[in-house]
């Protein structure tokens, strides 16, 4: 009698994004609550839901798409992000907010390339490890290939500036090498040489050791701990265990800075309450581990297998940073939390990771049912020796 088989980890993972989905959209329209009720509200919910259908027809497109796609595109994708990349910083072009230029705006449409950055890097440096060890290139050739592609994009993002986005795009490397199975000694010594380009980049913007005083402040002397910091931590403290209610937080009201975006995580807890915060962690422990399950189904060291591991680890660290700068065990930095933050570049990007995890760790029905074919076999072939040695 055949056992029953375990359920696909594919729908739980589906699930555990979408729950995530759903409690971005109700907390999107509570955090944009003003002091005085307008349609202002309604603006972001309607943008919000206009965002998220073309988030979620594009995370569907990527899902459909073989992974053979994925891999013979992954060049002209990443030129694609470079193009935009340099397009935002030429005036007239890109659109310039708080100091910052990293946006194209196409009419109610904001395009942040540094965002998308993150999904073609990705593809790119997976297909160049996948396929560099076949090449005719010496293991130096090999690696200065490899990590060009890696200085262009973060150069770009730091032009901006986007220190944080930067930082990020050499953690989304260093993933990639890690998943490919790349040295660990290599590890130590681009380890050893980052420290000093850190420590120029922090002499050379100074309102970055501001911010790491401000996060220290938080803990030394939280009367004088940035402005958002406190807010942040005042919001989560208000709400208690069980919250003040869906929509009855007050903090959103002019005191808590970014509170639909960069903080919205902090208005789960006043209004939802240490249970709320609980539950979203919970729900990423979900995505986190049927994903896993959903990786071990590629082969291992492949194209597809590294391109899923790194894309949610990037979902999973996103939001670990996010709730770390929330709850002041992070320097204030501003990064969006995935699925729940408004914002339409980064809900595109996280739903089309999700797509591109279910197209890397797809199998074809040809070869599950060729597979099984082939076992059938060898049983059979077995079950045949057996036999005639007895």
């Amino acid at each position: 009698m055949s056992a029953t088989p375990a359920p696909h980890p594919g729908a739980a993972f589906l699930a555990c994004a979408g729950m995530l989905i759903a409690v971005g959209t109700l907390m999107v329209y509570s955090a944009s609550i003003t002091a005085r009720p307008t349609e202002a509200e309604q603006i972001y919910l309607s943008r919000h839901l206009s965002f998220l259908a073309l988030s979620l027809a594009a995370g569907g497109i990527a899902a459909h798409l073989s992974s053979e796609f994925w891999e013979r595109w992954a060049p002209r994708l990443f030129l694609l992000t470079i193009a935009l990349l340099i397009g935002v910083l030429l005036p007239g072009i890109g659109t310039q907010v708080n100091g910052a230029q990293r946006w194209i705006r196409l009419g109610v449409l904001s395009i942040q390339p540094s965002e998308t950055a993150k999904l073609t890097l990705t593809l790119l440096l997976a297909r160049l490890l996948t396929r560099s060890t076949t090449s005719d290139y010496s293991p130096v050739e090999r690696r200065l290939f490899i990590l060009f592609p890696v200085a262009i994009s973060a150069m770009l993002v730091l032009i901006e500036p986007d220190l944080g986005t930067t930082v990020f795009l050499l953690l989304t490397a260093t993933l990639v090498l890690f998943y490919s199975g790349w040295p660990l000694r290599e590890f130590l010594i681009a380890g050893a040489m980052a420290v000093p380009a850190a420590a120029a980049l922090f002499v050379l913007r100074p309102y970055q050791w501001r911010r790491i005083e401000g996060f220290i402040a938080a803990w030394t002397e939280p009367e004088s701990a940035p402005y958002q910091v406190r807010q942040s931590l005042t919001t989560l403290g208000v709400g208690g265990f069980w919250g003040m209610g869906l929509g009855e937080g007050w903090q959103k009201l002019s005191f808590l800075p970014e509170a639909n975006t960069d903080f919205v995580f902090a208005v789960i807890g006043e209004e939802l309450g240490l249970l709320g915060t609980l539950s979203v962690v919970v729900l990423w422990g979900g995505l986190l581990y049927f994903g896993g399950q959903l990786i071990q189904r590629a082969p291992t060291g492949s194209f597809q297998k590294t391109v899923a591991a790194t894309l949610l680890t990037q979902l999973a660290l996103q939001a670990i940073i996010n709730v770390g700068v929330v709850t002041a065990m992070l320097p204030p930095k501003g990064i969006s939390h995935p699925f729940i933050s408004y914002g339409g570049s980064s809900l595109l990007v996280s739903c089309v990771a999700v797509g591109l995890i279910i197209s890397m760790t797809s199998v074809p029905h040809s070869v599950t049912a060729s597979q099984e074919f082939g076992d059938e076999a060898e049983a059979a072939s077995q079950q045949a020796a057996l036999t005639a040695a007895a």
